[in-house]
């Protein structure tokens, strides 16, 4: 069976601590979301723990009748415990070297390894397709390893939501990015 893993970038949100609700634009794009799955076979919702991913596929679940599934490997990516005025950059660095970690926080390597294990968990289990909702820093770890020209380029220019696609045909995954953000479609 060809299993359909759509990851989405949660909608936009009012801040990044893991409590930040949606703003009225993010309520709409996930009303809006849930209308673009409509017509998906969606078996599975798996959700990161932050109020602004359960809240950005909370419309779809109702839609479809399938309750969201928390998993904390999920959650967005800890860069550092301390402020970080600098933050960008080290962000940036993390991209270069994926072991790079700053106080309190995760390295990108460790950061990719959570949420590759639940995508590879997905593959495995006997559900079909599958929605997972998550965060940008993170989500574009995860694409990076299914691309190695993810980088961080690639990752300032993810939308809030965006949606990719992840296939597995014959032990070749498959990457496409399916949202349009300038069209709010996907392609």
């Amino acid at each position: 069976m060809q299993k359909e893993i759509y990851i989405v970038r949660h909608c936009e949100a009012q801040g990044q601590p893991s409590e930040s609700q949606l703003t009225e634009k993010g309520s709409k794009q996930a009303e809006y979301l849930a209308d673009i799955f409509r017509n998906a076979k969606i078996d599975r919702i798996i959700s990161s723990p932050f109020l602004r991913a359960i809240q950005s596929v909370e419309p779809l679940s109702e839609k479809i009748k399938i309750r969201i599934e928390i998993d904390e490997r999920l959650s967005e990516r800890t860069l550092s415990t301390k402020d970080l005025p600098d933050w960008f950059e080290k962000l940036k660095a993390t991209f270069n070297d994926m072991e790079l970690k700053f106080e309190g926080g995760e390295s990108s390597q460790e950061a990719k390894n959570r949420i590759v294990n639940v995508v590879e968990e997905v593959f495995k289990s006997v559900t079909g397709n599958t929605v997972i909702v998550s965060h940008g820093n993170i989500i574009s770890l995860l694409l990076r390893n299914y691309n190695s020209d993810f980088d961080f380029e690639c990752w300032k220019n993810l939308s809030n939501p965006d949606i990719f696609l992840i296939k597995r045909i014959n032990n070749e995954v498959f990457l496409k990015r399916i949202w349009n953000e300038d069209k709010m479609i996907i392609v």
